[in-house]
């Protein structure tokens, strides 16, 4: 051993709280992100304080919850108890300090671990806690975790309650912003789980009397639904079903003590096997599973006492019992739906024969559809699927049956130039690349058949997993990369009807996304800068000296390995593909995709922008 390499005292270091969470913030808020993704860091530092309030609320303090967001900087306060004022520094400054480890405070509370406000703490740039109760006010203010000033207690006449203002740090969130988009479904489902509560975000209200039946009657629109939303509500647990008329692929909304577990757990996995021993006792018949469940829409939400989930973010349940005297999670959920399911249908023999139909109607589907999936697959190792067409990730590589990688990522390209580029320029690791060829066939209209019978939309289905369950989902984001030109625009389109038409649970649960490239480099010999607008060409102009070289790429083609790995690596732009939920997916789909009408031909029209470059490049 050289002694260059001494392993000493020397060599061993203690972190204080906030240089741990601040080196490795992956293991308190999972990835780090820009926004772009719902479960992005800067989301999960706002749930977080938000935990909070929902825990006051359901203890019966406080009905209602003020948030806004104004230039990444964010505020959120509520009316319950207020933190006790000798406490107000200790609980956002110091590890295993809450009042969540009291059970008789906290029976069934969201965060258990006590970091969750120190998280959002030592990752902002700015954090002030206000506390107001017995007519008095404690305020502290923090730095990337440190204190550097603190006020009070002093007289107030505020009424009682906790607010927290922070400013995600930019050092460690790089360029971010937040997406009204995903922080009003996030309030949305704090909502449907706490009937009663009032959210008010930037102005807007949020409220709900139905809980679960609101969630799927929002996410969905009636006109879709097989029988109307069975709602069913009990000690500690919450359900909501219907089955969609033209959707394929099961869908769930899980939660506990009012976190979206999106990864489900063993609350989602108890559930989809109660629904289907329910239903076959009911009809004294033994469906296939898979018959049951398709096309399924529904919702579950259960309470557990101090529930242990699989990550920091609580994305998913690992508790198997329900806690105290009740029994195990699986039993507690098969018992419920066992009986309230069972009960249901038989007073609602409606809703039960339209379900029997809808059951019958899928078996009929899948033994039609069965010669054909066999020979599909038959076809997609043919074609060498994972050496041709797919140039796969090494998580996945790896270990061909690994879950669903959080940060992997499947990029879609077309052309030979672009799909190479991306191959050579992507991270191995995490980044798999699937080449189309040639412009996708328009599946607007068609059936289940056109994807197993079309050789690309088979080997796609493939890359996905996604044949059986969107739970086998390999990647975490699917990318859309094709080039910003009229054709490009019209291969996007064709796969998001694909998506749309066949696996809208991909766009509901924000997996799909545009890849933003750059439509300029501007450089001279000293600075290079990609600008992905005419606005940002003409800043990047003005920022260099002398008569700077300026390149326009017309493809992704163009652009050259060592030049794809800026923008597919950390300073990735992606936009994410998201629904209109004022239009429901058939309607929208007519419109987009259907036969050319007056007025499509009008809203191209009216909406058609042209750049016009402003500054010619043989002028530059």
């Amino acid at each position: 051993m050289s002694d260059n390499a001494q392993y000493t005292e020397d060599n061993i270091r203690s972190l204080d709280w906030k240089e741990h969470i601040r080196m490795r913030p992956g293991m308190y808020i999972g990835k780090l992100g820009d926004g772009s993704s719902a479960d992005d860091g800067i989301y999960i530092l706002l749930k977080e304080v938000i935990d909070n309030c929902i825990d006051e609320f359901v203890m019966g303090a406080g009905k209602t919850i003020d948030i806004a967001i104004k230039d990444n900087v964010v505020n959120v306060r509520d009316y319950g108890r207020g933190i006790p004022l000798g406490k107000v520094v200790d609980v956002v400054s110091k590890m295993n300090t809450g009042g969540k480890y009291d059970s008789r405070a906290f029976k069934k509370s969201v965060g258990l671990n006590g970091v969750g406000t120190k998280a959002v703490n030592a990752l902002s740039s700015f954090f002030k806690v206000q506390s107001s109760r017995d007519n008095m006010l404690k305020t502290a203010e923090f730095q990337q975790g440190n204190l550097v000033a603190e006020v009070g207690p002093e007289d107030t006449s505020k009424r009682k309650g906790t607010k927290v203002s922070f400013t995600p740090d930019e050092i460690i969130f790089k360029k971010y912003k937040y997406r009204n988009e995903y922080v009003e479904r996030m309030l949305k489902n704090y909502v449907y789980l706490n009937p009663g509560l009032t959210i008010i975000f930037n102005g807007e209200k949020f409220f709900s009397e139905n809980g679960l039946k609101d969630l799927l009657e929002d996410n969905n629109s009636l006109d879709d639904m097989t029988y109307p939303i069975i709602h069913l509500k009990g000690n500690d647990i919450e359900i909501a079903i219907t089955h969609s008329k033209t959707q394929y692929s099961e869908e769930y909304h899980s939660f506990v003590n009012g976190q979206n577990t999106t990864q489900g757990g063993t609350h989602q996995t108890a559930f989809r096997e109660a629904i289907v021993k329910t239903i076959r006792d009911f009809y004294g018949k033994n469906y296939d599973p898979s018959d049951i469940r398709k096309s399924i829409i529904s919702a579950i939400a259960i309470k557990v006492m101090e529930p242990v989930f699989e990550s920091q973010t609580k994305t998913k349940l690992g508790s198997t019992d329900m806690g105290g005297d009740l029994p195990t999670v699986r039993t507690y959920i098969n018992d419920f739906v066992g009986t309230q399911l069972n009960n249901y249908l038989h007073k609602n023999p409606d809703t039960a024969e339209k379900l029997q139909r809808k059951i019958m109607q899928a078996e009929r589907e899948r033994k039609e559809l069965s010669g054909i999936r066999k020979l599909a697959k038959d076809r997609a190792k043919k074609a060498n699927l994972h050496n041709k067409k797919l140039r796969d990730c090494r998580v996945h590589l790896a270990d061909s049956k690994n879950d669903r990688c959080l940060e992997s990522t499947l990029f879609i390209t077309e052309g030979d130039s672009a799909s190479g580029s991306i191959t050579k320029s992507r991270d191995v690791n995490t980044q798999a690349v699937f080449s189309l060829r040639g412009k996708p066939l328009n599946s607007y209209g068609m059936s289940k058949k056109i994807v197993y019978e079309n050789e690309e939309f088979n080997l796609l289905q493939a890359a996905l997993n996604i044949e059986e369950s969107m739970e086998d989902l390999r990647y975490n984001k699917i990318v859309i990369a094709t080039d910003a030109d009229v054709d490009g625009m019209h291969i996007r389109l064709l796969l998001i009807t694909f998506f749309l038409q066949f696996f809208p649970e991909l766009i509901k649960e924000n997996h799909l996304y545009i890849l933003q490239t750059p439509l300029f480099r501007v450089r001279n010999k000293k600075d290079t800068y990609y600008c992905y607008s005419h606005e940002e060409k003409l800043q990047a102009i003005e920022k260099l000296t002398g008569k700077p070289e300026l390149t326009r790429f017309k493809g992704l083609g163009e652009i050259s390995p060592d030049e794809f790995q800026h923008f597919i690596g950390e300073d990735i732009r992606l936009e994410p593909v998201m629904l209109d939920k004022s239009m429901p997916i058939e309607t929208m789909l007519e419109f987009y995709m259907g036969k050319n009408t007056p007025d499509r031909q009008e809203f191209i029209i009216n909406n058609l922008k042209v750049e016009v470059d402003l500054v010619e490049e043989n002028q530059l």
